[in-house]
C-alpha cells in the first residue's frame, strides 16, 4: 500500500496529494473499483451527482477496514441545483446517498455563467460549512474572474479550484493565480484521455530516465507544478502505480520540457461558455 503524503488546504485541512477519480464507476463493480483504490492507498476519493455513482462510493466506504476520518470524500454540485437553498438540498441529498454526516470538500461542478447563480450557490457552501455539513469548500472549472467575483462579493476564498489540467493544457497562468490567492489546485482528466500523450519524447525520455512508467512521470509532474492530479482507474494494479510517485523527483528541465507540450484543451469546454446541468 502506498503512503501519499498531504497539502494544508488555506482553511489549514490537510488534502492528500493525489486523488482517485470515480467517474463511471457504477454498480457492483463500481464498488470494487473504489474499494480497491482504498486498498491501495488512496484517501482522497473524488466523486459527484452527475457521476451518478454515489451510493457506490458511500458503499465502498462503509465495507472498508480504513477510518471514516482518515478518508477525504469530494463530492460536487450540479448546474441544476445552483442557488443558495438548492445548494443546501443538493448536499443534504449527496451525504444521503453517500450514507455520511459530512463530505471533506464540497465543489461547485461548473460555474454556468449564463445561469448566474454561482456566487449564491457559494453561499450555500458558506453555510454548509458553517452548519459542519461540508469541511471545506471549493470550485471547479472556475476562471481567475470568477475565483475573484465570489471572494469580493462573499469574503471567502475557495479553498480548491478542480479544473482540466494535463501536460497538453498545463494552465500556467491560472495555477500561478491560485498559488497567489492561496487556492489548491487539482487537476481533472490529468493523464489526457488519449495514450498518444504517453509517447512524447519529454515523457519517455523523463520515463527512462527514473526507471518508472509514463503514466508515472505525468502525475509527477502534475505534484511538481503544484496541483493535486485526480486520476481515474478501476485497475487495481494500474491504481497502485498511479499511486506509487513520490519515489522520484523529475528535473526542473524536464518539468519545463513536459509543460512545454501545451496544445490546449482536449475538447471545447470553456467555462465561459461550456456548461452542464
Amino acid at each position: 500500500m502506498t503512503a501519499i503524503p498531504t497539502l494544508e488546504l488555506n482553511d489549514g485541512r490537510p488534502i492528500p496529494e493525489i486523488g482517485l477519480g470515480t467517474y463511471a464507476m457504477t454498480g457492483p463493480e463500481g464498488v470494487e473499483s473504489v474499494a480497491a483504490g482504498i486498498e491501495s492507498g488512496y484517501r482522497l476519493l473524488d466523486t459527484a451527482v452527475n457521476y451518478e455513482n454515489e451510493r457506490e462510493v458511500g458503499q465502498a466506504i462503509a465495507e472498508s477496514p480504513v477510518d471514516r476520518a482518515d478518508l477525504f470524500v469530494t463530492s460536487k454540485i450540479p448546474g441544476r441545483h445552483h442557488g443558495f437553498d438548492e445548494a443546501i438540498a443538493s448536499t443534504e441529498e449527496s451525504l444521503a446517498r453517500l450514507g455520511l454526516d459530512y463530505l471533506d470538500l464540497h465543489l461547485i461542478h461548473w460555474p454556468n455563467p449564463s445561469v448566474g447563480k454561482y456566487v449564491d450557490t457559494w453561499r450555500g457552501l458558506i453555510e454548509l460549512r458553517d452548519r459542519g455539513l461540508v469541511k471545506s469548500i471549493g470550485v471547479s472549472n472556475f476562471t481567475a474572474e470568477m475565483l475573484t467575483e465570489l471572494i469580493e462579493k462573499t469574503g471567502v476564498t475557495p479553498a480548491v479550484n478542480q479544473v482540466e489540467l494535463h501536460p497538453y493544457f498545463p494552465q500556467t497562468a491560472l495555477v500561478e493565480f491560485h498559488r497567489s490567492i492561496g487556492v489548491q489546485t487539482e487537476s481533472w482528466s490529468p493523464l489526457y484521455r488519449d495514450g498518444g500523450l504517453f509517447a512524447e519524447d519529454p515523457i519517455t525520455e523523463a520515463a527512462r530516465a527514473h526507471g518508472v512508467e509514463p503514466a508515472q512521470v505525468v502525475l509527477r509532474w502534475h505534484t511538481q507544478i503544484g496541483s493535486i492530479p485526480i486520476p481515474k482507474s478501476a485497475n487495481p494494479e494500474r491504481q497502485r502505480q498511479n499511486a506509487d510517485i513520490f519515489g522520484f523527483d523529475l528535473t526542473p528541465a524536464e518539468v519545463a520540457a513536459i509543460s512545454g507540450l501545451e496544445r490546449g484543451r482536449m475538447k471545447d469546454r470553456d467555462p465561459l461558455s461550456h456548461e452542464e446541468m
